[in-house]
């Protein structure tokens, strides 16, 4: 067995998904016996930790970048770690229902600020977004996952506007970062098991 498909076995095997397992873009990484593997392997691992952020919050923004994603595979795998580290089944929901919400805020407000238009500011948008008010996982996580999903989906507007609300509940730029970091090589990891 050559060092490559090594890598991805012991990678495929610590998310449990069998290690023979190949999507389209595992096989040519395979077959072109990719550096990048090792690096993909690493920076994959590097979403498990955090000094900023606990296990459990780790696991649901993974749930929330997973189903922003349409990932089964980190879906099972992110939802999993997300109980072993103390979620409740309401906290993993909300981590779905947030990736919900705001693929629809993302597209609304991503069209608002494109436009440039002060008439579409000026019509109510109509999406109710109750589950905002009184969040299970807390105002401040939620706006983190919320962070998350807008800097994975690219809406400039939500993310300032969820950056702007998560420093003025106190929340550190350091523990914004790790958030965004683990969305993007959740994302990452996404595009190579599907």
């Amino acid at each position: 067995m050559s060092e490559t498909t090594e890598v991805i076995k012991e990678l495929l095997e610590s998310i449990n998904v069998d290690g023979n397992y190949r999507t389209e873009s595992l096989e040519l990484l395979e077959k072109g016996e990719s550096r990048y593997l090792r690096d993909f392997k690493v920076n994959f691992n590097s979403t498990l930790s955090s000094e900023h952020l606990s296990a459990k919050e780790i696991g649901l923004i993974g749930v929330s970048i997973a189903i922003n994603n349409q990932n089964k595979p980190l879906l099972a795998y992110y939802t999993s770690f997300s109980e072993a580290n103390g979620a409740s089944a309401e906290e993993i929901a909300e981590a779905v229902a947030c990736a919900s919400l705001l693929a629809s805020n993302n597209v609304f407000y991503r069209f608002r600020h494109f436009t440039q238009k002060e008439k579409y500011t000026q019509i109510p948008a109509r999406i109710r977004m109750q589950i905002m008010m009184k969040p299970v996982t807390g105002k401040e996580f939620f706006e983190l996952l919320s962070l998350a999903v807008s800097a994975v989906n690219g809406c400039e507007m939500c993310v300032n506007a969820h950056e702007d609300s998560l420093i003025k509940l106190g929340t550190t730029e350091e523990r914004i970062f790790d958030a965004v970091r683990i969305a993007s090589l959740i994302t990452a990891t996404g595009k190579v098991i599907y």
